[in-house]
């Protein structure tokens, strides 16, 4: 089949890949949730070759996906992953950094939870979950294109709609991922990034005396 192809992925691949190249600098499996053409798993294994990298979306992309992985020919790419991040509990797999764009303000709120849910259990001790897409600022947007966009895929589906940045802290910090880094990228996007902490001394004794019980 033809590679699918979207015009915002070429456009944001390079400035997305400057970041990753850093934060991803000692990772070796990254899960990237809602692949979509699957021009980003492409673009990104090739930045980072020292990564496998996992892509992951619902199975009616996974052709496209998996035509954009064989016209790389990079050989650090996995074939996609049936991963519906509200189905719990996720695919057995490894990762030490999960990475996915502009899938936030298009998946349910309550897809969102699940996926701060299912990142913070996959992901060990210092793991970073990096987000990229547009995200509103203490409930007020950014950019008038950004307040377009929202009125557009709200209408779409009434579930979707920019979310709230510190709204997202909190839900990741429910989860033990906190905030780490934060960049404003271009047109108006951002890339967050969160980093899942160390259990604290309660809760490796908790974890202790449930293995026992």
């Amino acid at each position: 089949m033809s590679k699918p192809f979207s015009e915002a992925c070429e456009r944001n691949k390079e400035p997305i890949a400057e970041h990753l190249i850093r934060l991803f600098a000692a990772c070796r499996q990254i899960l990237e949730i809602g692949s979509g053409t699957g021009q980003h798993a492409a673009y990104f294994a090739l930045k980072l070759p020292h990564v496998t990298w996992q892509p992951s979306d619902l199975p009616l992309h996974h052709a496209g996906i998996e035509a954009w992985i064989k016209g790389s020919k990079q050989s650090n790419i996995l074939p996609p992953l049936h991963l519906d991040v509200s189905r719990m509990p996720w695919p057995e797999l490894k990762a030490d950094g999960i990475f996915t764009a502009n899938t936030l303000h298009i998946m349910p709120w309550e897809s969102v939870q699940d996926l701060f849910k299912g990142a913070a259990a996959l992901l060990p001790a210092k793991g970073l979950l990096v987000a990229y897409g547009p995200f509103n600022e203490n409930g007020e947007y950014t950019a008038p294109s950004n307040k377009s966009f929202d009125e557009f895929i709200r209408h779409r589906d009434p579930r979707s709609g920019l979310r709230d940045r510190l709204a997202l802290n909190v839900l990741a910090e429910s989860h033990g991922l906190k905030p780490l880094e934060r960049h404003e990228l271009p047109a108006n996007n951002q890339l967050l990034v969160w980093q899942k902490q160390a259990p604290g001394l309660l809760q490796r004794l908790r974890n202790t005396l449930g293995r026992q019980a």
